[in-house]
């Protein structure tokens, strides 16, 4: 292995991470922590026994408990005597459905690799990303709280309604006050029970542990005892009699015969149920209408399943709130017009009652699958038994609940199952009538289950947000990430005691069911949609071991999640969502960013593949076009950008919409400057960030800046999400610069951007742009409008003006009138044309007639080109250059003064940005230019055709290395002054002199009319064809644009980029 022996240090030899696969434990939430805490304490580590439990003991069992619930024998009877057997059934489907093919996708994210502890949201949030598994962690986390406040209300609700009533604090003073008086027991016995639960759990989960068999061992007994029950009825029903008048059901709190009248001793007198209708017990009392109306008879409760009873419970009874429980087929005689007294001992209906109403309040009983995904650190083999035994404890349950709503409706009287509280047959638990060999099997059995239940509620629910919060996903949770030395989630017990008290409080356990449903409901939806997502992406690494899973069954489990939410509470499931999208966008803007390798990101992958295949179909529309940003930057020694103000303006002009690519280029090789690169690239990341700059970031290498530049206009951006405009900073000082290069580089880019049909942005004086915080409570504007490029001039103003930093600013358009233009007629045009744009903007035309080239202009176009002349021939040190140059624009500025007094403004050294840094090697050969011919300038105007064949013939000096080096060893003074003043008898270019002109005058006009604009928008002339006047073309720019603070020279890509039309 001699050979890889370099690389041992970061690609590990295989039998190294095999030997770490094989010894991976799957430590559950808080033992990581204990551990280090035992090595701090300098004990030893204790060795981690590996996990045991098979699909038995660790699924199938614990799924069992946690489905297996309160509503089952609290509310299923009363849920298929209101829907009846056949809506039932289709309630049991449906949900049971729901589970199962949720079942079927979590198995196949299960077997997807090793799920750590944290169970469902582990699997979301590593499967759709940490903003869905946030948002859908916590949905998971609220719906076990409130699971844990449904089980403690059936608790209560067991304890004051069947073991001891007796112990209600609150007592109801007429039949109408019950309900009141029952909800706020629940409250308070609610709150001491919670107390009690989270007390227990606090001091040690190993105690809930040691209990949940015996909970278990509890549902499975009342189970099989209901069953027992329905098997002893077929042939000897139990006596459960129930009392009807006419045919409404009567309480049997009341009174203990259901007769009317009974004899005692020789006389005939009124029984307790007279005396509840009637005034007295004497038979001639006043007595209700209805009861004197109608007789008394008595049925059984419990007929048995051999009773054919079966298809008078086939359809439904819903019923409103306040209706008395009435047995259809019975005669009945009703006095005309005669209002029911809530007092009279009837049975009446405590709620309004509808389907979507009865699939909220069954639904969390089908809940609890993912029980066995959250042990799976406790697993022998997780892959095969979560998959197995959640499975086979769904189709469990799914038969016992089908089978319990067939066997309700075949074995038990209607108006019994319509009997939420079990009033008609002396407050027994219904179901538990039904159940061999006694009611208190279930009582005492649903009581234990139910306080496990809550138990391992308010253990699963804390252990949840603890993963949440040690993910660090949502920065205000990260508080209850701590707790115990043992790991023990603390703080997070105390917030799911805090949720849980919120239902109690709500006290009725018909409402609590619909809000765990929503949030159950929602963490399923998701968990199917994970799993379509990856099935769909067919990324590599989704290789479940379970096959039975596709994504059709995926979708249509998640699907019928979401009907599912709507049917049992549409405005719910609106709230469920609403938290869920805030979590969401609240982890998009302030959580931690993570990389899971998430399906949403995979899914993002794919959709720009789409989008950016659909976008090389053909350029944008000019109703489309915006400028895509290529901003060219210069970083210093330490990597830092040298002017941040450039991405400053880069936001103002974005406003975080189209595409933005901050690049730079160092200089070097790649092997060598790799880590300059990637702080270069992290530092022009956070600038970007700090300046809310949306876009890419990109540091190339290069040999020299030409080229890396060069490479960025050319190779930035992916198929049709490409840059259209390049902006940069104007190349600061460079007539310092001892090779020349920078102004060298930057006209070629000017050149490049006209070749590749770019927009060009150079910001002149960008130190003075201002920043993100800045406003500008008025101003305008300006914008310089010479020729036409296509209506970025127009467009660019607008785009600023949606920013807050411009958003007071006026837009004012200059244009320049020749002597054969119509001012007048220009204005009213462009005013025109300015109103169909949809632009508001003041409109100048300013008239600039044709005059003599001043003395000035004559005299500063003859400085600058001695001035090239000399730089170019001399191969001075940088101290001797600076001697030579000032010796001469001394001489200059003396004769400038003398001719032209009045006007005297040269300025040749303007400190100004920079494109780029550094310098190239001198070039070999360094041509010298003279103009023979220096004819006379005509005002006459010329076509660009005509002035390049007119051009004035030039005589090419060539000066070679050798030369050079020979001139240096002739004498020690590197040229003489008479060679420099030879220098001043030369003549200038007309043609640079007309240029120098218009770059004068046009200054001017500039000057006066814009001097205090915030910032001024240019048209930028474009570069000379035959390279020759390349430091002329630097000269003409730095006249027309001096003297104003802030300027924009924008150069069209060649297209137009606005329309007048929709």
């Amino acid at each position: 292995m001699a050979l890889f022996e370099e690389e041992m240090d970061t690609s590990p030899m295989v039998s190294s991470l095999l030997s770490g696969l094989a010894n991976y434990t799957n430590l559950p939430q808080g033992s990581r922590e204990h551990e280090e805490a035992e090595n701090n304490d300098g004990g030893k580590k204790k060795p981690v026994q590996a996990p045991r439990m098979g699909t038995f003991m660790g699924v199938y069992l614990p799924c069992l408990q946690n489905i297996f619930g309160v509503i089952l024998f609290l509310r299923l009877t009363w849920v298929v005597g209101i829907a009846g057997i056949m809506e039932s059934f289709c309630m049991v489907f449906l949900c049971c459905s729901c589970t199962m093919l949720t079942a079927i996708s979590m198995s196949a994210i299960a077997t997807n690799g090793v799920v750590p502890a944290g169970g469902s949201y582990y699997m979301i949030s590593r499967s759709l990303g940490p903003e869905f598994g946030g948002a859908v962690g916590l949905c998971f986390y609220l719906g076990t709280t409130f699971a844990g406040a449904m089980y403690i209300l059936g608790t209560i609700e067991i304890l004051l309604a069947y073991i001891f009533p007796a112990m209600a604090i609150f007592k109801a003073e007429d039949a109408s006050g019950e309900a009141a008086a029952m909800l706020n027991n629940m409250r308070v016995y609610g709150t001491c029970v919670l107390t009690c639960m989270a007390t227990v759990v606090f001091v040690g989960v190993k105690y809930v542990n040691k209990f949940a068999l015996v909970f278990l061992g509890c549902v499975i007994l009342s189970i099989l005892a209901i069953y027992a029950g329905v098997i002893k009825s077929a042939f000897d029903p139990p006596s459960f009699p129930i009392c009807l008048l006419g045919n409404r059901t009567l309480s049997r709190h009341g009174f203990d015969l259901c007769t009317k009248v009974v004899v005692e001793g020789n006389e005939t007198v009124g029984s307790k149920l007279w005396e509840l209708f009637c005034t007295s017990r004497f038979l001639n009392a006043t007595c209700d209408e209805y009861f004197t109306m109608n007789n008394v008879t008595e049925i059984e409760g419990i007929p048995g399943a051999a009773s054919g009873l079966i298809q008078e419970n086939l359809w439904s009874s819903y019923l409103t709130k306040g209706v008395i429980v009435e047995k259809r087929g019975l005669p009945s005689v009703s006095p005309p017009d005669t209002p029911v007294d809530m007092d009279q001992p009837y049975v009446f209906s405590d709620m309004t009652s509808y389907f979507t109403l009865l699939v909220g309040i069954y639904f969390p009983s089908v809940t609890g699958i993912m029980a066995g995904s959250n042990r799976s650190g406790d697993l022998r083999d997780a892959q095969k038994s979560i998959p197995t035994g959640t499975i086979l404890a769904i189709a469990t349950t799914s038969a016992v609940y089908i089978s319990s709503v067939v066997l309700f409706g075949a074995c038990i009287e209607g108006v019994v199952l319509r009997d939420k509280f079990g009033e008609a047959v002396n407050g027994n638990l219904v179901v538990g009538t039904l159940a061999w060999p006694s009611p208190w099997v279930i009582v005492i059995g649903s009581f234990f289950s139910t306080c496990g239940a809550g138990l391992q509620s308010l253990t699963g629910a804390p252990r949840l947000l603890q993963a949440i919060s040690r993910d660090g996903i949502v920065p205000f949770l990260r508080v209850f990430g701590h707790g115990k030395a043992n790991g023990e989630p603390t703080w997070a017990l105390l917030l799911t005691a805090c949720i849980c008290e919120i239902g109690i409080l709500i006290a009725s356990l018909d409402e609590v069911a619909p809000i765990l449903s929503m949030f159950f409901l929602m963490c399923y939806m998701f968990v199917n949609l994970a799993c379509a997502v990856q099935t769909l992406l067919r990324t590599p690494n989704w290789r479940p071991r379970f096959r039975y899973y596709h994504w059709t069954l995926s979708f249509l489990g998640m699907s019928l999640c979401l009907a599912l939410m709507f049917i049992c509470s549409w405005y719910y499931a609106l709230v469920a969502m609403l938290i869920a999208g805030l979590i969401y966008k609240y982890i998009e803007y302030r959580g931690a960013e993570k990389e899971w390798g998430d399906g949403i990101r995979g899914l993002s992958l794919s959709a720009a593949r789409y989008a950016l295949l659909r976008l090389e179909e053909g350029p944008p529309h000019t109703k489309n076009w915006r400028p895509q940003l290529l901003v060219l930057v210069r970083v210093d020694q330490e990597q830092n950008v040298v002017h941040p103000q450039l991405l400053s303006f880069t936001s103002q002009l974005k406003a975080g919409k189209g595409l933005t690519i901050v690049a730079s280029v160092l200089e070097g090789t790649f092997l060598d400057n790799h880590p300059q690169a990637q702080r270069a690239e992290e530092s022009i990341r956070r600038l970007m960030e700090a300046e809310k700059v949306k876009g890419f970031c990109q540091v190339v290498i290069s040999s020299n800046l030409r080229d890396g530049m060069s490479h960025l206009i050319q190779s930035s951006g992916l198929g049709g999400l490409q840059h259209n405009t390049v902006l940069v900073g104007w190349p600061r000082s460079w007539r310092q610069k001892e090779d020349h290069q920078t102004w060298r580089n930057f006209i070629e880019l000017v050149r490049e951007t006209t070749a590749g049909h770019l927009a060009l942005l150079v910001a002149k004086n960008v130190a003075m742009f201002p920043g993100n915080q800045e406003r500008f409570s008025e101003g305008h504007i300006d914008v310089w409008w010479i020729v036409h490029d296509g209506g970025m001039l127009m467009l660019l103003p607008f785009l600023l003006r949606h920013h807050k930093v411009w958003r007071k600013c006026k837009m004012r358009i200059f244009t320049v009138a020749q002597m054969d233009d119509n001012s007048i007629q220009m204005k009213k045009d462009l005013t025109t044309f300015l109103y169909h744009l949809r632009i508001t903007a003041e409109v100048e035309v300013v008239e600039m007639h044709e005059s003599d080239i001043s003395a000035y202009t004559y005299e500063k176009t003859l400085v600058m080109e001695q001035r090239s002349q000399i730089l170019k021939q001399m191969h001075l040190t940088k101290n001797e250059r600076e001697r030579e140059i000032q010796s001469i624009t001394d001489e200059s500025r003396g004769s400038i003064r003398r001719k032209n007094p009045a006007n005297t403004r040269l300025r040749l050294n303007v400190p100004e940005e920079q494109v780029g840094d550094g310098e190239e090697k001198p070039e070999e050969e360094v041509q010298l230019i003279h103009d023979k011919n220096a004819t006379t300038f005509s005002s006459s105007s010329q076509s660009p055709a005509e002035e390049a064949e007119s051009a004035p013939e030039k005589v090419h000096l060539t000066w070679t290395k050798e030369k050079s080096v020979a001139e240096k060893n002739k004498s020690k003074s590197p040229v003489s002054p008479e060679g420099i003043k030879d220098f001043f008898n030369m003549k200038p270019n007309q043609s640079n002199v007309r240029r120098m002109h218009t770059a004068v005058k046009l200054n001017e006009v500039i000057v006066e009319k814009s001097k205090n604009a915030k910032l001024v928008l240019l048209n930028m002339p474009g570069p000379p064809r035959n390279r020759k006047g390349d430091e002329n073309y630097m000269e003409f720019l730095e006249v027309l644009t001096e003297r104003l603070d802030r300027v924009l020279l924008v150069r069209g890509g060649g297209r137009e980029v606005i329309t007048i039309y929709s």
